[in-house]
């Protein structure tokens, strides 16, 4: 358990000093806890690393590559910027909501794929800093998964776990309160924003000039890869429908638009320019993980979270909200919430007959906790690699100082809305 928790810390270090690249210092990291004997080789590639995740990214990745190949990124990001006429504070606002509703309806991992590019073009036609930007679209993907069944890995799990919790029953339980938090936190992002982020006329100018048709490569690729992107995305929308995973969608969707599209672009193209480094980051994380699993360690805190309340409903709603928002900040959400589904599922078995309000409570904590670090949350690593591919990092202390205060602003919220809505009749 030491030489688990120990090789995990080190690495911790190495990924927030960025020192040496976080691919390698995640992968460095699970090659010793193979190494240490933490785990073996068949338990970290078959259990601890989620092929889903790799696979739906490895996916979105090619269709998004494909597709940006076209210019149709670039024409909607033109069109949108000249909406609000080239001012940065509308636009970062636009670009925050945009995100939310689509990581609400689609994932947020696939929703940043798709706007990150756009963003990035965005600031580079402006020449202003991306950092608000692509931290607004960050907080704004965890915020917005927060609302659906589909829209965070978190929920997916717990849907997956619940029978009797469909696609409505979270959209009604988690929509409310999610529209509030992120009404109060892109309107924190504006004001925290609004010294940093300003356009010369010239540049917005010239901005409102520019003809975004240039951009559209109209031709055969423009009109297939459109609609292979609608047709994974209609899929994605229809998935509680069509009973079929989501990462079966987007491969499905990367396959045929690979097939469809092999005269314009050799397979190998493509593949050069999928997020490897990102990929791998995910793999090795995943294993350092799994260490911690393999030897007890979250799967201890869990219970002694749930130990601490005494098999009190109203305060074990609230240790969980808390304790999965602050452990998602720190730690991928994904594996704490894979402890936490049998535990809190073994508390029918104490007298609790209503576990609902504790679902919902592990749902607000681990997602909105995933803002609170880089490595908290799949569409934040995701984010950081598209952003470094571009020589625009987002550095991890520098997001951390306004991650967390956005995970403690909305674990508030969440405490008032949870409290209010299914608590209060347990006083």
């Amino acid at each position: 358990m030491m030489i688990a928790l120990t090789i995990f810390v080190l690495a911790y270090i190495g990924i927030i000093t960025e020192k040496i690249n976080r691919a390698i210092v995640a992968c460095g990291g699970g090659l010793l806890m193979l190494l240490g004997g933490i785990t073996t080789t068949d338990s970290a590639f078959m259990n601890h690393v989620d092929w889903n995740t790799i696979a739906l990214l490895f996916s979105m990745m090619i269709l998004v590559s494909i597709t940006s190949q076209n210019g149709l990124f670039e024409y909607i990001a033109i069109h949108l910027a000249q909406q609000v006429q080239g001012k940065p504070l509308p636009l970062l606002a636009v670009i925050g909501t945009l995100t939310a509703i689509g990581s609400a309806l689609l994932d947020n991992v696939t929703t940043v794929l798709l706007l990150v590019p756009i963003t990035l073009t965005l600031t580079k036609i402006l020449k202003i800093t991306s950092t608000p930007f692509l931290v607004t679209v960050i907080l704004a993907s965890n915020i917005g998964g927060t609302a659906t069944l589909i829209g965070d890995p978190p929920n997916i799990m717990i849907g997956q776990a619940v029978d009797h919790l469909d696609f409505n029953d979270f959209l009604y339980n988690l929509a409310p309160v999610v529209v509030v938090i992120y009404a109060v936190i892109i309107s924190a992002l504006l004001f925290f924003f609004r010294k940093r982020l300003t356009v010369d006329d010239a540049h917005r100018q010239s901005l409102l000039k520019i003809d975004a048709n240039q951009y559209l490569k109209k031709g055969p690729l423009l009109y297939k890869s459109s609609a292979v992107l609608l047709m994974t995305i209609a899929g994605f929308l229809l998935h509680p429908i069509l009973h079929t995973e989501l990462t079966n969608i987007a491969m499905a969707g990367a396959v045929l638009l690979l097939l469809i599209t092999q005269k314009e672009h050799r397979v190998e193209e493509v593949f050069e320019s999928i997020e490897w480094v990102t990929l791998f980051f995910f793999m090795g994380l995943f294993i350092l993980i799994g260490g911690l699993e393999e030897v007890g360690i979250i799967d201890e805190v869990a219970r002694a979270i749930l130990l601490y309340t005494d098999g009190d409903l109203p305060k074990t709603s609230l240790v969980i909200l808390w304790g999965a928002g602050i452990l998602s900040a720190f730690l991928d959400n994904i594996p704490f919430v894979a402890a936490m589904i049998p535990v809190i599922t073994e508390f029918s078995g104490y007298g609790m007959t209503n576990l609902d309000p504790l679902w919902w409570s592990l749902a607000l904590g681990s997602c909105l906790g995933g803002n609170g670090t880089l490595i908290g949350a799949s569409a934040n690593v995701v984010v950081a690699g598209l952003a470094l591919k571009d020589k625009q990092e987002v550095k991890f202390i520098d997001f951390l100082k306004i991650g967390l205060p956005v995970v403690f602003l909305s674990l508030i919220i969440s405490t008032v809305y949870i409290y209010f809505r299914y608590l209060l009749p347990y006083y």
